[in-house]
């Protein structure tokens, strides 16, 4: 028996392909880079499946030639991927139409309407609109409306692991802690929602369509002979179940209970945490089933959360980035100096990182205050990452009020993580240590634990976890700044959102910008989205459900 693993991470804009070994040291490292998504349509975002079966059978060649003696000793294969993107499969497993990606904004008419004290007890929570604006993002509910033809030739409708562990195994199955977005799911008891649940009626799949679930670290089939042969991997080699990519990314930090949380610093900013029980951080919002089997995954997100370093690159970094390739590094680490030129605090600049309006605050906007004539960019650039962490501690003050516990330390991963300087904010402003893990490639290796408990090597996935996590270095927070960075968050921050919401709701009735629900009452055109709603885009931790 062999005594590696390949680990397949599957993204929105590559896919990378990880040789692990037992103890979990990365031993090879293949990637392939596509075009994140195309759009046909304003808002749309839509990808070809065949072009993630390629890049897997791509990387795996690579991989293969590249580190011949440690491929050759394989054992188990695990995949993990981004959440909410589906693909559509006939029943020869042929992809019918282009995936819908968990950035696409088209919406739908809501299947769902509550009854009339339903609709008075969500209205009174607060979560009416909430309700609506997921139903919309369904895009089950809107190939049914849109496209009856191709609905009815999807045989099976999958997430992107479901699809890449069909077309290796031919079976039509995928794991439980795969099962994030706008589906017909039971989070709370984690599996297929049963007829009548809420979520049945706001996601309407026929179960037919869906896939066998499968619990983390149990096999959901072995490599045919004919994917073997097409891609070179040993025919009958076991494909485990593992999950999704933050919830891979947990358990890759080592993060396997509520004393600890993961901070995931990728396009969209998230922080988690991992529990034997079901926990809902923001009301509606549900815990998602974690790669340990039958525990969850209290997250809670920021939208675009470090996307705004790119969108500072590209807005007010010019000088930077010529610096950058006049040196030959990248534009990133150019941006980390200005970090280190300007003082925590900024001098009192504060952000708040709302540059897209989630379910929790609809009408929300961004908004940076407290310029005066000393703040320069360095500045600016400091107030992004300063607010990105504040909105996390946020959102791990509301982990730790449902969970009753309070969190000791916390583990990164993300591009962003390999910051030293962002670090290093992020460990002052939560006033935690802050641990970086030894690899950059967290989800896979998160996935690949999985597959070492399904092979048998550790008794359970925690096992595999507490074993093969590693961590290469810890930021402790520097008192004199976690002093000064409270008192902002607490005085200044906390009240940010309160103070401006007013205003934030009479720029959307002005401007239509956040754009307000009501498909059905306007009858949009087929698939036409606004300019609004395409920057309205939410991943699926923005998703109002029935537990």
């Amino acid at each position: 028996m062999g005594d590696t693993i390949v680990a397949i991470d599957c993204g929105t804009q590559s896919l990378r392909a990880l040789l692990f070994g037992v103890d979990g040291s990365l031993l090879g490292r293949a990637k392939i880079e596509y075009q994140p998504y195309f759009s046909t349509q304003p808002g749309w975002a839509e990808q070809d499946p065949e072009i993630w079966w390629r890049a897997l059978i791509d990387a795996v060649g690579q991989l293969r030639a590249l580190y011949p003696e440690p491929f050759g000793r394989l054992a188990g294969l695990a995949i993990t991927a981004q959440r909410d993107s589906m693909v559509c499969l006939d029943a020869d497993l042929a992809v019918v139409r282009p995936a819908t990606l968990w950035l696409d904004a088209r919406k739908a008419a809501p299947p769902y309407q509550p009854d009339w004290l339903t609709a008075l007890g969500l209205k009174l929570l607060g979560m009416d609109e909430a309700i609506v604006r997921t139903q919309e993002a369904g895009r089950c509910s809107w190939l049914r409306q849109f496209e009856p033809a191709n609905w009815a030739r999807t045989s099976s409708y999958l997430q992107v692991s479901g699809f890449l562990s069909a077309r290796l195994t031919g079976e039509l199955a995928d794991s439980v802690a795969s099962q994030i977005g706008h589906l017909p799911f039971d989070y709370r008891r984690q599996r297929w929602a049963a007829p009548g649940h809420r979520n049945s009626k706001m996601f309407p799949v026929e179960p037919g369509k869906l896939p066998r679930l499968v619990e983390p670290g149990r096999a959901l089939g072995q490599v045919t002979t004919a994917a073997a042969a097409l891609i070179g991997l040993p025919a009958g080699l076991p494909v485990f179940a593992a999950g999704s990519d933050k919830g891979c990314e947990t358990i890759g930090m080592g993060v396997l209970d509520e004393t600890a949380a993961s901070l995931s610093f990728g396009t969209t900013a998230t922080i988690q945490t991992t529990s034997s029980r079901y926990l809902e951080p923001l009301r509606f919002m549900p815990a998602y089933p974690a790669p340990l089997p039958g525990w969850y995954n209290p997250e809670v997100e920021i939208f675009r959360g470090y996307w705004m370093i790119t969108w500072f690159k590209n807005q007010f970094a010019y000088r930077e980035v010529l610096e950058a390739g006049r040196r030959g590094i990248l534009p990133e680490v150019a941006l980390n100096e200005l970090l280190e030129t300007s003082p925590p605090g900024c001098h009192g600049l504060v952000m708040q990182p709302y540059w897209t309006a989630g379910l929790k605050h609809p009408s929300a906007k961004g908004a940076i205050i407290g310029f005066g004539d000393v703040h320069e960019r360095a500045h600016l650039y400091r107030s992004i990452i300063e607010g990105l962490a504040y909105g996390l501690k946020e959102g791990l003050e509301a982990i730790e009020h449902v969970s009753r516990r309070r969190i000791g330390q916390l583990a990164v991963s993300g591009g962003a993580s390999q910051s030293d300087q962002i670090c290093q904010i992020s460990a002052d402003v939560f006033n935690l240590p802050l641990y970086r893990g030894a690899t950059c490639e967290t989800s896979g290796l998160g996935a690949a634990m999985c597959a070492a408990a399904g092979l048998g090597w550790y008794g359970s996935v925690v096992e595999a976890a507490r074993a093969m996590s590693r961590r290469e270095r810890c930021f402790e927070p520097q008192p004199a700044n976690a002093r000064l960075y409270g008192r902002l968050y607490r005085r200044v921050y906390r009240r940010l959102y309160q103070a401006l919401e007013p205003l934030y709701e009479a720029i959307r009735n002005i401007t239509g910008y956040p754009e307000k629900p009501g498909y059905g009452k306007r009858g949009a055109a087929p698939g036409g989205v606004s300019s609004a709603a395409a920057d309205n885009r939410h991943q699926a931790g923005g998703t109002a459900n029935g537990a």
